[in-house]
């Protein structure tokens, strides 16, 4: 067992093992015909004691004394000795299993049962428990049954809380009494326990009695761990907090025939999707929640489409709860050929109904507005567009000038951020001022460590002061420019060095970071962002791309600062997965090409984006890597329709493509440069893709 290796049994001990065996059998057998004919008698009953001193790990044994207790109970009601008798002989059963095996579950939730019959010896269960526990602290059943017992005896939180922090300076490794503070932690802030300590204050005690761990076993990673536990306590809002939306608050949208146009109330982002008189309406909370509809989601507006709407959460698991929500308004009917702007008011919060995958309310009302309008036009834009190609060259990208009359064209990104319109707060649970200080006293305290001798190379501590960079980081923004991206993409360099086990980890949360630079202002988002200027049909303004090429990334977030990305360039990168892109419900052209997508299933965000017209996933790795065909028991969704021979991965492949893509309106596909891009699979394309006009910079008639 753990790399021990075997040795080969003795005569004796092979002997030995074989009487026991029938031993067991003979028992099992007496034991299962007493259990199926329902008898309750005291030896039948004693004969199941012996089986689970035997194999503790019985659950039909120990299902068969639930049985026979409520049994004998039923003719013991009025004899409290002799119930108490019964339960006692229980308890005593299930003591001499645990001696056996400590760790057997069907024992554990036996005794629990027992004790919720009315046994009251809780004084002799802790007494018990703590001899279990010098057995094994760290047993993490003993440490269940201990706050069963506590509730039941309603011991406070603080008595528990000395507890744990005795069984920690015993033994600073000892990670299930540091799960058990944070389960008591927990308990406390949710409940703001009167006449305890503010939150503010449990946390900074917290981060001291951590750093004794931490700086006197600076190897042991339970107290890490715990550190990062209080850490995700500081940073994070109790409540759910709107932080985005789309449209942005005081933004235009226009209708161009079949075209919409966005743009900001400053300074308009000229960009374009195809669009079907309709446009989604989006909301991005800081947690998943649930709970939103039209009762709890008002929209005000003098289209009279748009009533009685329906809000659906974007999850990839058919969740009620999502942090994205959207739903569909409709322009103004094409006949009115009106340019007038028509005000749209979206207010959340002033009624209770939106809660949060953990309990709490949304209780901050926030209101945004933008303005809808059709503007008719002579041609049909979005046909001349449907017969053009849309190409990812360079020369069709065009930076913004930055003395020049286009840079009044940009976009004010920084008024992206979406900012609750709720009343102020002076509660210290809501204050953010408090936990930006218990930061930066943390960051200071982690820079001093790593500069010991002995610990410059210390891997948990970079990563731990990488972190805390990070959340102060959330904290300031948008308040402050004076953010540690720099120092945190060197520190993620570092540990991709120094432990390449966990590089991908590394790798990921550099490009995460990387990304957080890059759309942190205004000037770092106009270097990446481009005038497209190719399309013959566009006459009016010219759509923004924003390029994340050649960045070596891995990974992809920040969403909430994206729903207004429209054309998106994500070529030339590290990219496995698209996961979350599917927030971008605007998103009409993706580049994809040139990265490390090995089947189209890493795809499955797009299935969710109903705006997605152009697509390039070429030169990736799909059909290159070997799939597991068992799960498949159908053929190829061509089999009965075209004559085409598939071999068993191209089955898969073809499945996975056709369950992405059938919901799709793709106008322009290119997936040139993969394993599986040959002619068969071409041909499946055009045939599922009726709406296709490109395929591989190819017109299609």
């Amino acid at each position: 067992m753990h790399g021990r290796p075997r040795k080969a049994p003795k005569p004796e001990d092979e002997a030995a093992s074989a009487a026991k065996a029938e031993k067991l059998r003979l028992l099992q057998s007496q034991f299962l015909s007493n259990h199926n004919n329902k008898i309750y008698t005291k030896e039948a009953v004693d004969l199941s004691a012996t089986l689970l001193e035997i194999n503790p790990e019985s659950y039909t044994a120990w299902n068969y004394r639930k049985l026979a207790v409520e049994h004998h109970l039923s003719l013991l009601e009025s004899d409290p000795d002799s119930v108490n008798s019964l339960l006692n002989e229980e308890l005593r059963v299930v003591e001499n299993a645990l001696r056996q095996n400590i760790k057997s579950y069907g024992a554990w939730h036996h005794r629990k049962w027992v004790l919720s019959k009315g046994n009251t010896s809780i004084d002799h269960e802790l007494r018990l428990l703590d001899k279990f526990q010098r057995v094994d602290s760290r047993n993490f059943h003993a440490w269940n049954y201990r706050r069963f017992l506590a509730a039941l005896m309603n011991r406070s939180d603080q008595d528990e809380l000395k507890y744990t922090e005795d069984m920690i300076n015993t033994n600073f490794s000892n990670y299930s009494a540091w799960h058990n503070r944070s389960v008591l932690l927990s308990n406390l802030l949710k409940k703001k326990a009167e006449g305890f300590l503010s939150k503010e204050d449990i946390l900074s005690e917290e981060y001291q009695f951590v750093h004794q761990a931490i700086f006197t076993d600076p190897d042991d990673q339970s107290g890490w761990f715990y550190h990062l536990w209080l850490l995700e306590q500081t940073v994070k809002d109790a409540s759910p907090l709107l932080v985005s939306s789309w449209p942005a608050h005081g933004s235009a949208v226009n209708q161009l025939g079949d075209w919409c146009l966005d743009s900001s109330a400053s300074s308009p982002i000229t960009s374009f999707y195809s669009g079907l008189g309709a446009f989604p309406l989006v909301l991005y909370f800081n947690q998943a929640v649930e709970g939103v509809n039209s009762s709890t989601v008002t929209v005000e507006s003098a289209l009279d489409k748009n009533k009685d709407l329906i809000w659906k959460p974007l999850s990839a698991n058919n969740s009620h709860t999502s942090q994205l929500w959207f739903t569909h308004l409709h322009f103004p009917d094409k006949k009115i050929q009106s340019l007038e702007a028509l005000p749209v008011e979206v207010s959340l919060g002033h009624s209770q109904g939106i809660i949060s995958s953990s309990g709490m309310h949304y209780t901050h009302p926030s209101r945004f507005s933008f303005t809808v309008r059709t503007q008719p036009v002579e041609t049909d834009f979005a046909g001349a567009h449907q017969e053009e190609i849309i190409s990812w060259k360079d020369e069709y990208f065009h930076i913004y000038e930055t003395h020049s009359q286009e840079l009044s064209l940009a976009v004010s990104f920084d008024q992206l951020h979406f900012r609750n319109g709720h009343e102020s707060t002076t509660s210290d649970w809501r204050a953010p001022d408090w936990r930006a200080q218990v930061i930066d006293e943390e960051i200071e305290c982690f820079r001093e460590l790593l500069r010991s001798d002995g610990l410059k190379d210390c891997k948990i501590g970079k990563l731990t002061l990488a972190r805390l960079l990070t959340a102060n980081d959330k904290m300031v923004f948008p308040c402050s420019n004076k953010l540690n991206h720099s120092e945190v993409l060197e520190l993620y360099s570092e540990l991709m060095t120094l432990d390449p086990s966990h590089y991908h980890y590394y790798k990921d949360e550099h490009s995460l970071v990387l990304l957080q630079q890059v759309i942190s202002n205004t000037d770092s988002m106009l270097r990446h962002s481009f005038h497209f200027r190719g399309l013959t049909s566009l006459t009016i303004g010219s759509p923004t791309c924003l390029r994340l090429n050649n960045l070596s990334l891995s990974r992809i977030g920040s969403f909430e600062k994206l729903l207004w990305v429209q054309m998106l360039d994500l070529s030339h990168n590290e990219l496995r997965s698209i996961e979350g892109l599917e927030a971008m419900q605007v998103l009409s052209c993706l580049n994809l090409s040139k990265n490390k997508l090995s089947s189209f299933t890493a795809l499955e965000p797009l299935r969710r984006m109903e705006s997605l017209r152009v697509l390039d996933i070429s030169y990736n790795e799909i059909g290159t890597h070997s799939v597991d065909t068992t799960k498949y028991l159908c053929s190829s969704p061509l089999s009965h329709s075209v004559e085409i021979e598939w071999n068993h991965d191209e089955i898969v492949t073809v499945w996975e493509a056709f369950y992405l893509l059938k919901g799709l309106n793709l106008t322009q596909l290119d997936i040139v440069g993969n394993a599986i891009a040959d002619e068969k699979f071409k041909l499946f394309l055009v045939k599922f893709l009726p709406a296709l006009k490109w395929l591989d910079g190819k017109h299609l008639l």
